[in-house]
């Protein structure tokens, strides 16, 4: 079995009813409110559009079937929906990601959980019939060993949220030789040679090994893993969010994000992203088990 496509994804999203809560924050922005209003329309949703009314309506899109929350922190504002239980997703906007963290973030009104917060992106490629999940892509500069088993755990969420009971999981590195020169290399043996259950776990492994079963071919590295991974996990930020760009941007690729270790599932992206990709990052957070009652309950999600 592998991760679903996103053709598959926008299906099962289609049939689920009834439509959860979303609150947008930072609401006022035209890719924002194309994508909300398609989900709207498919059912998906119920937009909280969190900002300054004014600007939300500037854009003439209709809003019927969405309610205006006019505001000037709308980070704050989309967060309260969602601690309130009327909204079980929450929705970065046209916000910088400091704003919304600090509001995710907040001690007393956010939707802290004691887990580690990353980002995981699904990635499609259809030429290749691969999907993908990596991390973290966006929130923690430099991970320690236990920081990245917690963030493995919350990708392994995902992947079985979307139908995967056991992913094959590569811990990326820039070689696949573990080294003291590159000290990523030896942490990722030691993830490998201690795994979590219900995974197999392959690394120190470099992205065309974990990619393409061609490059293992010719470097002689086998293992399950090698041209099958399903999760990556990255060594950091750094690393993960130029992987992901450069597929995002030169490869002819699909892709959605979203936050874990959060009280609810955050979909979180660029405000570079199109309407296309704040659609296929609903779907996503529609898939792995966004409901009101988990939104509620302050259990982390992933």
């Amino acid at each position: 079995m592998s991760l679903p496509s996103f053709d598959e994804l926008f299906a099962q999203a289609d049939r689920t009813r009834p439509a959860l809560g979303v609150a947008a924050a930072g609401a006022a922005d035209r890719t924002v409110l194309t994508a909300l209003r398609e989900a709207t329309d498919r059912g998906w949703v119920r937009p909280f559009l969190c900002g300054r009314t004014a600007d939300v309506r500037a854009f003439g899109i209709p809003l019927d079937g969405m309610t205006l929350i006019d505001t000037d922190n709308p980070a704050r504002a989309a967060v309260a929906e969602v601690k309130t239980g009327r909204a079980a997703l929450l929705m970065k906007g046209q916000i910088a990601t400091p704003a919304l963290m600090q509001a995710v973030l907040s001690r007393d009104e956010g939707l802290r959980t004691g887990r580690v917060i990353c980002q995981v992106v699904l990635i499609e490629i259809p030429r290749d019939q691969r999907r993908f999940l990596l991390a973290d892509t966006g929130i923690t500069p430099r991970p320690t060993l236990a920081q990245k088993l917690d963030i493995l755990e919350s990708m392994l969420s995902v992947a079985r949220g979307l139908g995967e009971p056991a992913p094959r999981v590569a811990v990326m590195a820039a070689s696949e030789k573990p080294t003291e020169a590159l000290p990523d290399t030896l942490e990722a043996a030691d993830i490998a040679a201690h795994p979590p259950s219900g995974c197999t776990v392959q690394g120190p492994l470099s992205f065309d090994l974990a990619y393409a079963a061609e490059a293992g071919e010719r470097k002689g590295v086998g293992g399950t893993v090698t041209g099958a991974a399903d999760v990556m996990l990255f060594p950091d930020l750094t690393s993960a969010n130029l992987t992901v760009k450069a597929i995002m941007y030169a490869a002819d690729c699909r892709f959605g994000g979203l936050l874990c270790g959060t009280a609810a599932p955050v979909v979180f992206m660029s405000r570079a992203d199109s309407p296309e990709t704040r659609l296929r990052s609903l779907a996503l957070a529609l898939q792995c088990g966004a409901t009101g009652e988990r939104s509620a309950s302050g259990r982390a999600f992933g």
